[in-house]
């Protein structure tokens, strides 16, 4: 029998309406823009990359059929739920108080086009 290889999820398409302004909105929260390249103008390709993150997210023209604004669900893990939070509110976006779920410290939000993201602090266990 063969021994498993490695499977690692490292880019996710969120889909965005308006491509330019996704891109400010995903940078003003610290996102680093690290790709945005268009081989032909059916396709542009943004990929963004959240600070300490194995996994970017890219937006574009030609990345996926997904109605913008239908994913929900991204999750995030950070060490300070609060300090992500003011982060983001710092940043003009509105974020949810950061609410203690049981299995975390979690603030939520949406991009401009409805796409919904968790933000977690993990559980401190002894």
């Amino acid at each position: 029998m063969l021994g498993l290889m490695d499977w690692k999820i490292e880019l996710v398409a969120i889909p965005v309406t308006d491509i330019d302004r996704a891109k400010d909105f995903y940078t003003s929260i610290g996102f680093n823009a690290d790709h945005d390249h268009s081989p032909s103008p059916d396709i542009r390709f943004v990929q963004l990359t959240p600070p300490g993150s194995g996994c970017s997210i890219c937006i574009g023209r030609g990345i996926t059929q997904a109605a913008p604004g239908s994913v929900e669900g991204m999750q995030m893990v950070v060490p300070s739920a609060q300090q992500a939070y003011d982060q983001l509110v710092a940043a003009g976006v509105e974020a949810s108080p950061v609410q203690d779920l049981g299995w975390g410290l979690f603030t939520f939000f949406a991009d401009p086009d409805g796409n919904r993201w968790a933000v977690q602090e993990l559980p401190k266990y002894n």
